[in-house]
C-alpha cells in the first residue's frame, strides 16, 4: 500500500488554491518528495506531515517551478536539525541548477547538512526487501527528465496448512521454504518451496510522470498501474499551444491511461485557465477512472483502487 499527498498541483505559477508542484509519497516507513516547488515547506506543515524523515526527493525535472522550494526547505533542515543529510535524485541538469542553489542558500558555517546530489539513468534507483523504485525517460522541455515507478514486489504466500500436513516445522525450516530454498525433513523427505507456496500475488504500482510533452513510449512504465499520475496543463482545443511548450491535453493523459490498461488517473499541473470541471469532463469521457486532486488531498493506492483518506 501506497499513500500519496498532493502538496502543489499548479501549473507553472501558484494560484490561489494551488501552490506549485510537489506531492508526498508514504510507505511503510519511508517517506519520497516528488518534487519541491516554492512553498513546499509550508504545505508539508499544513498536511500535518512536517519534516520527520523526508530525506529523499525526486525530481522530475529543473524547471524552475519544480525546484525552487529546496532551498527553504535545506535551510530549514539544517537550523532545525531536524534532517542531517537529504538525498536529491534527478537528471543531471536538474542537479546543476540545485547545485547552483544550493551554493546560494548553504554558504557560511552556520548551515549544516549533507546535500547528496544523485544523477540517475532509467533503472532501479532504490529498493529494500519489499518495493521497488524505477526512474524512466520522459519528453519534456530541457534534458533529462524522469517520471518514478513505485512498485511493491510481488510475493507467494505461505500455505500453513499445506505446511502441516507435509510436517514441516515452525522455525527456520519455514523460513528457508519462504526464501526458495528446499529442506529436508527428519524423515528424509525433501520439501519444495512450490510444494507450501500459493501463486504469486502481484505488489501494488503507483507511477508519477509529472511534466510531459508527448506520452509515446510511456506505456511501458506506466502498464497496468494501479494509479498513474500524470500532468494536464491543457484541454483539447488547444493542443498546439501544449505541443509548444511540451506539455499535455486531459485528452492525451487520459488516452494514455486507456493504452496502458492503469486503474485509475490523477492529473495534476493544472492551468489557472481552467476550472477543475473542465479538465474533469474531457478525461472522463475517456477514462472514467479520473480524479483531479485538489492541494493538500491524500490517497490510499492499493491493489484495490484508490481511496480518499480523510482528516
Amino acid at each position: 500500500m501506497f499513500e500519496i499527498i498532493f502538496l502543489g498541483t499548479s501549473a507553472a505559477a501558484p494560484s490561489v488554491d494551488r501552490g506549485l508542484s510537489a506531492s508526498l509519497v508514504l510507505y511503510r516507513d519511508q517517506r519520497f518528495l516528488i518534487d519541491c516547488g516554492e512553498g513546499t515547506q509550508r504545505q508539508l506543515l499544513r498536511s500535518g506531515m512536517g519534516f520527520r524523515k523526508l530525506d529523499k526527493v525526486l525530481l522530475t525535472h529543473g524547471h524552475l517551478d519544480h525546484i525552487l522550494g529546496l532551498g527553504g526547505l535545506a535551510s530549514t533542515f539544517s537550523r532545525w536539525e531536524s534532517i542531517s543529510s537529504l538525498s536529491i535524485f534527478g537528471g543531471q541538469w536538474a542537479l546543476q541548477r540545485v547545485e547552483d542553489l544550493m551554493n546560494v542558500v548553504l554558504r557560511g558555517d552556520e548551515v549544516d547538512i549533507e546535500i547528496d546530489l544523485v544523477s540517475i539513468r532509467p533503472g532501479v534507483i532504490w529498493e529494500d526487501g519489499t518495493m521497488r523504485l524505477s526512474a524512466f525517460s520522459v519528453s519534456h522541455r530541457g534534458p533529462g527528465c524522469f517520471g518514478y515507478a513505485f512498485e511493491v514486489k510481488s510475493r507467494r504466500p505461505f500455505l500453513a496448512e499445506e505446511a502441516e500436513r507435509l510436517g514441516v516445522p515452525s522455525g527456520p525450516e519455514r523460513r528457508l521454504l519462504v526464501n526458495g530454498q528446499p529442506i529436508t525433513l527428519a524423515d528424509g523427505r525433501v520439501v519444495q518451496p512450490d510444494q507450501v507456496l500459493g501463486d504469486e500475488i502481484p505488489g501494488v504500482k503507483l507511477v508519477h510522470v509529472g511534466d510531459a510533452g508527448r506520452t509515446e513510449g510511456l506505456e511501458g512504465a506506466c502498464a497496468d498501474a494501479d494509479a498513474l499520475i500524470i500532468e494536464a496543463t491543457y484541454v483539447s482545443g488547444e493542443e498546439e499551444m501544449a505541443n509548444r511548450f511540451g506539455h499535455l491535453t486531459a485528452r492525451q493523459a487520459a488516452e494514455l491511461a486507456v493504452r496502458a490498461r492503469v486503474k485509475n488517473l490523477f492529473l495534476v499541473h493544472i492551468s489557472r485557465r481552467y476550472g477543475e470541471w473542465q479538465i474533469l469532463r474531457e478525461a472522463r469521457a475517456i477514462f472514467p477512472n479520473t480524479i483531479v486532486p485538489r492541494d493538500l488531498d491524500r490517497y490510499r493506492i492499493t491493489t484495490e483502487g484508490v481511496e480518499k483518506v480523510e482528516e
